[in-house]
């Protein structure tokens, strides 16, 4: 990732030989998951289940049918590599590097027919993501990130990602997925951020990580986080010139609270306020 003092990108520091490969392997994986998808979106007959966690925590046939698929391109053309998934169980592997997947990233919002939901892949080694896809099946957008790539492809054709270069807060847009983010003292820490930006929205997911390395935005802030919600987009982010970090300015690719910033001045006015929170 992105280291938060000097802006480095560390993750296109780490080359892997077998890159072309991966990436491929990806590819088809989001390939797979969006055939597996689309014919559930905006169907009156899709099945819906309730987790069961906390509030309102919904899981679809479509999610489970398009993890099924992800893995079934893994145990062809990846036999070797580890899977952590949020829909079935994890899987171990031999080859020391392991494809963090969320079959769909904001299942509420696909079930409300919103198409702000996506397609989540990652490839990471013990140090962290060194790869990743946010991938909007519907829109048919696709961004990019790892092994010396930073790009979207979609309606308008392939476009280079690059984050923006806001640094003071008062100019900079603000997202989350919830208004009610995590805890009190989380959400306390979000809305000092919140009061200080020109402009907040809420509700777009996993898209609203892609907008940070389209250039579109500036920040993310979320917390309560799986190793599957935020990895892929540490690795669009940084490759796009962004940063991911924890609420302290650390790594965050196992989950946890999230900040997420275009650059590495907008990164530490956002850290100085949330890394006080308890």
């Amino acid at each position: 990732m992105t280291d938060p003092l000097t802006g480095q990108n560390n993750v296109a520091q780490r080359v892997n030989p077998d890159a072309a490969d991966l990436i491929a392997t990806a590819h088809a994986m989001a390939d797979a998951a969006r055939a597996a998808i689309l014919p559930f979106f905006r169907n009156a007959t899709l099945r819906t289940d309730d987790k069961g966690i906390g509030r309102f925590d919904p899981v679809t046939e479509a999610d489970r049918a398009a993890e099924a698929a992800m893995r079934a391109v893994l145990a062809v053309h990846r036999p070797d590599d580890a899977i952590l998934g949020e829909e079935e169980a994890a899987k171990p592997g031999t080859s020391g590097l392991t494809w963090v997947i969320d079959p769909i990233d904001g299942t509420r919002a696909f079930i409300s027919g919103t198409a702000s939901w996506g397609v989540l892949i990652a490839l990471c080694d013990a140090d962290g993501p060194l790869y990743g896809l946010i991938d909007q099946p519907y829109i048919g957008e696709r961004f990019e990130g790892g092994f010396g790539r930073a790009l979207v492809t979609g309606p308008m054709g392939v476009a280079p990602l690059a984050t923006r270069a806001t640094a003071d807060l008062a100019e900079a847009t603000l997202f989350t997925t919830f208004p009610e983010i995590g805890t009190t003292a989380e959400r306390a820490g979000f809305e000092a951020v919140r009061d200080r930006v020109k402009l907040t929205r809420y509700g777009l997911d996993c898209y609203a990580y892609a907008l940070i390395a389209a250039g579109q935005v500036d920040l993310v802030i979320e917390a309560g986080l799986a190793s599957y919600d935020i990895a892929a987009p540490i690795a669009v982010i940084t490759a796009a010139g962004g940063i991911v970090t924890d609420w302290q300015g650390g790594p965050v690719h196992h989950g946890g609270r999230a900040l997420a910033a275009a650059n590495p001045m907008i990164h530490a006015a956002a850290l100085a306020i949330l890394r006080d929170i308890a």
